[in-house]
C-alpha cells in the first residue's frame, strides 16, 4: 500500500470574514501579508519535512489559482525544494492544471528537472482544473478537456521521443522540440489522476492504466467510480486491482477522544475550501463555467452535494463536522478508535492509495505536528498491517501498467 500526506495549505487569519468564504476570486489580494506568507510557507514545509520522517510514502501537493484557501499556487515550486530537502518520500502532484499551460513544453522541462533532483521521486499527476482556474488563467472553458488531452499527450511524447521533432497540434505548435533536461525515470515518471465526478475523466485514466484517486468523496459515491475504471479496464482487456485506485479522506488523531474532537474541529475552521461546511461558495459561473464540466459530471456533483428538505446535507464535505465523522467522511479519534474506521474503508473500497488530508482550516503547527507524530508511532503501521493482509498492493508493489509485481520496490 501507499500511504500518502496531504494539506491544502490555507492562509490562516483569525479575523477572516465569514462571508469570504474561500475567497476563491472574490476577496482582493491587498489583503495577502508576505510576512504572514512566508511563515505559512515554510510552516507547511516544514510539516512535509516531518511526515517524510515519521514514514509517509508520499508527499501531496496540488494548486489552486485566485484562492485563499490553498497557498501553494505554483505547486511545481514546492516540488523542487522538496525535491532537494526529503530523500526518500515520493514527491505526488495532484496535480498540473494541463489546460491553463499555453507552454507545455516548459512544463515537461519543470517536472524533467523536479524529476532529476529528486532522484526519481516524482509522480507528476495531471488534471483538467475548476472553472475558477479557467477563468484566472484566460483559457476558454469549452476547450478544457482537448488542451488537457493534447498537453498530456505532448509530455509523454516530449519525455519519451528523442528530439528534435515537430509538433502539429490543434492546441499547440512547436517547430522544435528537443529539451535538453529528460526525467530521471524511465519511460516517463508514473502519472495519476485525482478527481471526484467526471465519468469520462475516470475512463481515461483506466484507458492509460493511470492509478485514480478520489479526493474526499462519500464511500457510495467513490464505489460506483471505481466500478467505472474497473470495467473500462475491461473494456481495454485487463482487470483493474488495488493498485490502480486511491481514496483520500479527512483525518486527525489525538491521545483521547475528547483531544481529537477539540482539535479536529478546526479541520472546518478558517479560511478552508469551497466545498466545506458553513462556506459560501463561489458563484456557480466561477467554480463550473459553460463547457467545462459535461451532464453526467454535474449530475454526480449536484447528488455528492444533496440536501434533505430542510436544506442540510448529512455527507460529504459540506455536512456539518459532526456528520462528517458519523459518516467517516472525517476520521476522527485516538489511535485505537480510527482504526477500525480505517479497517472498513479499506474492507469498503480495496484501495492501494490512501492519502490522509490533515492539517487544514485553522489547525495549528503545534496540533499538526502531534498528529503526524501519533500517526507514524501508533497508526501507519498498523495500516500497512492490515492492507497486507487483505492484499492491498500499491503502485509501487504492482505496476500498473503490466499488472506485473515489482522485483523490489523502487528507490
Amino acid at each position: 500500500m501507499f500511504i500518502g500526506h496531504f494539506t491544502e495549505e490555507p492562509w490562516q487569519k483569525e479575523d477572516w470574514p465569514l462571508e469570504w468564504g474561500s475567497g476563491v476570486m472574490q476577496v482582493s489580494n491587498s489583503e495577502y501579508d508576505p510576512r504572514l506568507a512566508a511563515h505559512l510557507y515554510n510552516r507547511y514545509l516544514d510539516e512535509k519535512v516531518y511526515a517524510e520522517e515519521v514514514g509517509f510514502d508520499g508527499i501531496m501537493l496540488n494548486e489552486h489559482h485566485s484562492a485563499p484557501f490553498c497557498l501553494n499556487s505554483v505547486a511545481n515550486v514546492q516540488a523542487a525544494i522538496l525535491a532537494r530537502i526529503t530523500t526518500k518520500a515520493k514527491i505526488l502532484l495532484l496535480g498540473n492544471i494541463l489546460p491553463i499551460h499555453d507552454d507545455p513544453l516548459w512544463l515537461a522541462e519543470q517536472l524533467a528537472m523536479i524529476d532529476v533532483i529528486s532522484k526519481g521521486r516524482l509522480i507528476p499527476g495531471v488534471v483538467r482544473g475548476g472553472g475558477s482556474e479557467s477563468i484566472a488563467h484566460n483559457t476558454p472553458p469549452h476547450f478544457n478537456r482537448e488542451r488537457f488531452e493534447e498537453a498530456h499527450d505532448f509530455l509523454i511524447k516530449t519525455w519519451t521521443t528523442p528530439g528534435p521533432f515537430r509538433w502539429e497540434g490543434k492546441h499547440y505548435q512547436y517547430r522544435y522540440v528537443n529539451p535538453w533536461a529528460v526525467p530521471y525515470q524511465k519511460p516517463h515518471p508514473p502519472m495519476w489522476v485525482p478527481g471526484t465526478a467526471s465519468k469520462e475523466t475516470v475512463e481515461w485514466a483506466a484507458q492509460h492504466r493511470y492509478p485514480y484517486i478520489m479526493l474526499a468523496t462519500q464511500i457510495e459515491l467513490t464505489q460506483q467510480m471505481y466500478k467505472v475504471y474497473y470495467d473500462t479496464a475491461r473494456e481495454e482487456g485487463y482487470e483493474a486491482g488495488p493498485q490502480h485506485l486511491g481514496f483520500m479522506f479527512f483525518f486527525h488523531v489525538e491521545e483521547t477522544e475528547e483531544k481529537a474532537m477539540e482539535y479536529g474541529r478546526t479541520l472546518t475552521m478558517g479560511v478552508r475550501s469551497p466545498f466545506d461546511p458553513g462556506v459560501e461558495r463561489p458563484r456557480p459561473w466561477i467554480m463550473s463555467p459553460p463547457g467545462i464540466s459535461s451532464k453526467s459530471a454535474r449530475a454526480l456533483q449536484r447528488q455528492m452535494l444533496a440536501v434533505d428538505s430542510t436544506g442540510h446535507t448529512h455527507a460529504g464535505a459540506r455536512a456539518s463536522f459532526e456528520d462528517q465523522v458519523a459518516t467517516n467522511g472525517m476520521i476522527v479519534g485516538t489511535p485505537d478508535s480510527v482504526i477500525p474506521k480505517i479497517r472498513y474503508i479499506l474492507e469498503t473500497l480495496r484501495p492501494g492509495t490512501i492519502l490522509f488530508r490533515t492539517g487544514d482550516g485553522a489547525m495549528t503547527h503545534e496540533t499538526q505536528m502531534r498528529t503526524l507524530k501519533l500517526m507514524g508511532a501508533e497508526v501507519l503501521p498498523r495500516i500497512r498491517e492490515i492492507a497486507k493482509e487483505l492484499d492491498l498492493p500499491g503502485p509501487y508493489e504492482v505496476d500498473p501498467t503490466t499488472n506485473e509485481a515489482y522485483a523490489a520496490v523502487a528507490s
